[in-house]
């Protein structure tokens, strides 16, 4: 007869499930395209210049010491550090979710029942002994533990939980990728201010060079060579030079100040290296192929995390349609009077129930959360495949920048070469009469300019060795 009975409660069980379970909404999925180019059109080799720690990338102990420094101070890394620990917290909270729920109840109070109520009027018309009547008011005791526990049969509870433990992977990687950032946005501050006290010594050079050709024409001026306008034009020359002198230094305690914000403290001098910025000779790069992109990239590794976080919560949200079966119980001691608090099996108390529960009318808000999981789901492949697609196209720009830069500075190398050698060739022309002063204006501002231009592509070359090796995902390991 009780296997006749256990039948028929699996049968009933099973009709309850398919009823519930059959009404699931369809959705559209969508799978991430992890398709990338085998190659670089300029290279297939595997050598990789991400694999370099930074320390080794950048030879310059000054920008690794002040690297060295922000990996420790910078606040937005410190930030983005108590992300991580919110993020591990979040998986405990999720684990606890589906092991049974386990606690202790201890408690007491007194009960008075109204004479005329239904209770108190049974009470008091039981045929009692003599001293043995109901207590009044009654007292209540008890002492005892219980425990509540979802059985996680569709996994809904652990699938939460690889789900947290996915987001906190992400938040990881996006520690990573804020340090490779970071590196980037330090060692591109450090060159913008070598570039400047380069500019700054090569306008300082430049006042020299127009204050003595001004003693010249003020010498010509007084033997009537020239007139007073040439005069004015050269000094109106050096003051505008001397201009520049000053907003170049505004830049420097400008980028100084970046740069110590990074390291989170106060303005301070940056110690750097103090040599020829203009022979500076950048890094040399290997891309190594497009796959490695998807282990170096933190954004990439990231979204990867994000979007095995977001199939997950589609998979929850599809096991809320489902019965959820749960199990409590409870054992303990419990009596009016201390005397009996411990008698057994008198005083004793125990209780063991299961229930199953399943949604079957006005399930909108559960189709609302399984839509909306799917949607967000379907975000996250779009997220990853943009992020792919971008980490590809970065490494292809700056390989080809850097590549142009190489070329450019050839051509403003010579550029300047040619203008520093036409001052003198100016100077001396107007010097014996046979070149006019605005011939040694303009090439003289021709020069300072080119002199520019050619710190401004080293600076460019130099920004492009740093970007390039942030595209590849170098410097967080």
């Amino acid at each position: 007869m009780l296997k006749k009975n256990q039948i028929q409660s699996v049968s009933i069980l099973s009709v309850f499930l398919v009823l519930t379970a059959c009404k699931i909404p369809a959705i559209t999925e969508k799978n991430e395209n992890k398709k990338i180019p085998a190659g670089y059109s300029y290279s297939y080799d595997t050598t990789n210049s991400a694999q370099l720690n930074w320390k080794e990338y950048f030879n310059d102990s000054y920008l690794n010491n002040l690297i060295d420094t922000a990996l420790k101070n910078n606040q937005e890394l410190n930030i983005v550090l108590q992300e991580i620990d919110i993020a591990r917290n979040e998986i405990s909270i999720r684990k606890g979710e589906y092991l049974p729920f386990v606690g202790l109840k201890a408690g007491g109070g007194v009960d008075k029942a109204a004479r005329y109520t239904s209770r108190g009027a049974s009470e008091a018309n039981i045929d009692i002994k003599p001293g043995k009547e109901t207590p009044e008011p009654l007292g209540d005791m008890l002492i005892g533990a219980y425990a509540n526990w979802e059985i996680d049969i569709w996994k809904k509870l652990r699938n939460a939980k690889k789900a947290s433990v996915n987001r906190y992977l992400a938040t990881i990687e996006g520690k990573n990728f804020v340090i490779t950032n970071l590196i980037a946005e330090i060692a591109n501050a450090y060159y913008e201010l070598l570039a400047l006290d380069n500019q700054l010594e090569i306008v300082q050079k430049n006042i020299d060079i127009q204050n003595n050709a001004l003693k010249i024409v003020r010498v010509q001026k007084e033997s009537a060579k020239v007139t007073e306008l040439a005069v004015k034009r050269f000094e109106a020359e050096v003051l505008n030079t001397q201009s520049i002198q000053y907003n170049i230094q505004q830049q420097i305690v400008e980028t100084e100040n970046k740069i110590n914000f990074l390291l989170a403290r106060y303005p301070q001098p940056i110690p750097r290296q103090h040599q020829d910025f203009e022979h500076s000779v950048p890094q040399i790069i290997y891309a190594g192929i497009p796959a490695q992109l998807l282990d170096k990239r933190p954004d990439i590794r990231q979204a990867e995390q994000s979007l095995m976080a977001a199939k997950l919560d589609v998979k929850v949200a599809k096991a809320r349609f489902y019965p959820s079966l749960g199990i409590s119980a409870a054992i303990g001691y419990q009596a009016f009077n201390p005397a009996h608090f411990f008698k057994t099996p008198e005083s004793l108390l125990y209780s063991l129930a299961g229930d199953i529960t399943a949604p079957l009318i006005n399930r909108n808000a559960i189709k609302a959360d399984y839509y909306n999981a799917n949607a967000k789901q379907i975000q996250a492949v779009y997220e990853y495949e943009r992020t792919l697609l971008n980490a590809y196209l970065e490494v292809v720009n700056q390989m080809s920048k850097i590549n142009n830069l190489e070329k450019s500075y050839g051509f403003k190398s010579r550029q300047v070469e040619a203008l520093t050698q036409s001052i003198t060739i100016s100077g001396n022309l107007f010097a014996s009469a046979r070149a006019d002063y605005m011939e040694v204006l303009l090439t003289q501002r021709d020069a300072l300019e080119s002199k520019f231009d050619l710190i401004e592509t080293k600076l460019q070359q130099m920004n492009a060795m740093v970007n390039i090796y942030r595209a590849l995902g170098g410097g967080w390991e």
